[in-house]
């Protein structure tokens, strides 16, 4: 039976998983505890893939004091040999007494098969406590094991008049100092960067996180280019993390050759009508492990991304300006002839960051 004291405790386990929001891609963010009497005895958390995971790092921790204990873990223990040993047996050889799980792993090779391998051994098994702040943790790996592609996450900076840039093009910059401070943070986050060869040709981004702290992975820069179009000496080469171009199926020879020269690993992808089809793309980005995508959309990426419904969150950073007529909308979708049929987004957060503000919005499901 769940308690509050459950609940207190998963809370903890929660935090520690969240040391892993910038290293543990393409695994889950996931933290444990080990709990003896109202003592805490092993504290774990998930890091880096190929590298030990939280309940197998709690347990050395508690030692001998884990015999008889309660374990707290964000997520199911996995079962399977993978670049680590299954922790359910991990649990079970320490001999502990119950666990309680924020939720299954949804990953075919778990998928249950955890939890089902810890009560055969006679091991109670609670699910559920802290699950809506476990599936938060994780939206890119739960979107790829549940839907066969990645989270998207849309960021764009616009002004108070909804625009992008001047009538011109001119865009940088519109927010201040901190908010481009929190995109350095948004983009560590992630497993791959995402934008279209029209801002490569208009901005030349680095693309690649700005941090104090250090990243052992930075990453993946993808281009969507449907012909080609990336200069080979673009800064997101001299930049940290490999670049993927993604571009249509016929593209000369010629072309391959330069941007490979450069260092780019290109994927060929069905084009839907004169573009990129964007879901094939997320399905061959999911297949290459790809977890949490950050799309740094113009009006013209963000329009295909919202037609196909395939936003799963849009952080919009306002600037308190006026972009005035002509300027270049953030987004163009519609018409629509009534106000019902309109898209409608759920506010998820507003934080001010100096004198701008940083919106994180879902789409509303009713």
């Amino acid at each position: 039976m769940r308690t509050d004291r459950d609940a207190t405790f998963m809370a903890l386990a929660l935090d520690l998983a969240r040391q892993g929001l910038y290293s543990t891609h393409p695994n889950p963010r996931v933290g444990a505890l080990v709990v003896q009497g109202e003592n805490i005895v092993g504290r774990g958390a998930h890091l880096f893939a190929g590298e030990a995971h939280a309940e197998v790092i709690a347990l050395a921790e508690a030692g001998a004091a884990a015999r008889g204990g309660t374990v707290y873990v964000t997520l199911e223990p996995c079962c399977h040999q993978g670049r680590t040993g299954p922790c359910a047996d991990a649990l079970i050889g320490a001999g502990v007494a119950r666990v309680v799980v924020a939720m299954q792993d949804p990953n075919p090779l778990v998928a249950g098969q955890g939890i089902a391998r810890l009560r055969a051994a006679g091991i109670p098994v609670d699910i559920g406590c802290g699950e809506a702040e476990s599936r938060a943790l994780n939206p890119g790996f739960l979107r790829r094991m549940e839907s066969g592609r990645p989270w998207i996450r849309l960021k764009q900076a616009i002004s108070l008049d909804g625009a992008v840039a001047l009538a011109n093009g001119q865009s940088q910059w519109l927010t201040g100092a901190l908010a481009r401070a929190d995109v350095q943070k948004e983009r560590a986050r992630v497993s791959a960067i995402m934008v279209g060869v029209g801002t490569v040709l208009a901005d030349n981004p680095r693309l690649a996180p700005r941090l104090e702290m250090s990243l052992r992975r930075y990453p993946v820069k993808v281009i969507l280019d449907t012909h080609l179009r990336t200069p080979a000496d673009a800064a997101l080469f001299a930049s940290p993390g490999a670049v993927w171009i993604a571009h249509g199926p016929e593209v000369p020879a010629a072309k391959h050759s330069r941007l490979q020269k450069a260092g780019a690993e290109l994927l060929a992808v069905p084009l839907e009508g004169a573009r990129l089809d964007p879901l094939a793309l997320l399905h061959l980005l999911a297949e290459k492990q790809m977890n949490e995508v950050l799309v740094e959309a113009g009006p013209t990426l963000a329009r295909a991304l919202f037609a196909a419904k395939l936003v799963d969150e849009w952080i919009v950073y306002v600037a308190p300006m006026l972009l005035g007529q002509g300027a270049q909308g953030a987004v163009q979708v519609g018409p629509f002839a009534r106000l019902a049929d309109a898209p409608r987004w759920q506010s998820r957060g507003i934080e001010l960051l100096d004198n701008d503000l940083k919106w994180t919005l879902s789409p509303r499901e009713d």
